[in-house]
């Protein structure tokens, strides 16, 4: 007989493209009051189960988890594990979930369309666009603030002499780089030569903002990279690692660029921005309202269902906390 040390009930989606896992069962209870408390807690004695979840050869380094968890403040909680850091906000992880309660019947048309979800960063509102015959059709995110950290920072890097980015924050930080500034183009075969770039950019940033008090405790600005198509729309590639990237526009990444536009003064009549990831699946961002210096983006895109599966570890298995190759 198989002896089995653990098992994980999950839900699998892809939202443009990246995915999102959802776990259902199997994390032991978390201590404290908040979901940022217990993602803490999460951190602090079970870090072990992001690599067995995330990771080969139950995943991939491009895998996002999702922990449910009880909110005292809002109608759900959830908090978001990935390969390598912890996420205080995920926006297509935040479509991911609302896709898996309507999967499983949580959530339905006949119970409204938005919910509350308490995450790391905050209080979010998710919106639900039902269609005629009750299925989810759309997910818009009204998301945290977004707010501009460093604008034109300029970061030596060879081969391109010097490089601007704005530094700025949509649930996470980003550092927004245009691409054709490079001479770079956003394109699926591509995809490998952006990801050396964009991760040899992020480590020479994290050297020019270590000094600075606002990034002390935070997971160094992810660099995304634009590519403006039209008045209102651009394609993005979202670098995290040098074997990862973000297969969507990414969500906080979008409203961070949202906040940038608005600043800027080059949002369309209608406060509406339009990124697309290099598959051409768009994400669509407004203004829904501004605080003082800050924007709060809402984002709208859809999520699809990828597998409901049961994840399972053998007490055997030499290899029960997963691998990543670089």
């Amino acid at each position: 007989m198989i002896r089995l040390d653990a098992s994980f009930s999950v839900i699998d989606t892809h939202t443009a493209g990246h995915p999102t896992r959802v776990i259902l069962s199997g994390i032991p209870k978390l201590e404290g009051a908040s979901v940022l408390d217990k993602r803490d807690d999460f951190r602090r004695r079970f870090d072990g189960l992001r690599g067995l979840l995330l990771h080969e050869p139950r995943g991939h380094a491009a895998m996002v988890g999702l922990v449910p968890v009880p909110s005292t403040i809002a109608d759900y909680g959830a908090f978001f594990i990935s390969s390598y850091v912890y996420l205080d906000m995920c926006g297509h992880g935040t479509i991911g979930l609302a896709k898996t309660l309507a999967s499983t019947g949580q959530i339905t048309r006949e119970q409204g369309d938005s919910f509350t979800l308490e995450t790391p960063a905050g209080v979010v509102t998710v919106g639900l666009v039902w269609s005629d015959d009750g299925r989810l059709s759309a997910v818009r995110i009204k998301n945290v603030p977004s707010f501009i950290g460093i604008e034109g920072l300029k970061i030596p890097f060879e081969p391109f002499g010097t490089v601007s980015a704005d530094i700025v924050y949509g649930g996470m930080w980003y550092a927004l780089v245009d691409a054709g500034a490079l001479s770079l183009s956003l394109a699926p075969e591509h995809a490998s030569r952006l990801m050396r770039l964009g991760s040899e950019l992020k480590q020479a940033i994290k050297a020019c903002i270590a000094d600075r008090p606002m990034f002390a405790s935070a997971v160094p600005p992810s660099v995304l990279f634009y590519s403006d198509t039209a008045p209102g729309e651009a394609t993005h590639f979202l670098v995290l690692e040098s074997n990862k990237f973000d297969r969507s526009p990414c969500g906080t990444g979008t409203a961070a660029r949202l906040a940038m536009l608005d600043r800027q003064g080059k949002l369309k009549p209608d406060g509406t921005y339009v990124a697309k990831n290099i598959l051409g699946v768009p994400f669509i961002a407004r203004v829904a309202e501004r605080r003082d210096d800050a924007v709060v983006a809402e984002i709208e895109g859809m999520a699809h269902l990828v597998a409901h599966s049961t994840i399972l570890l053998e007490d055997s298995d030499p290899l029960r906390q997963g691998f990543l190759c670089k």
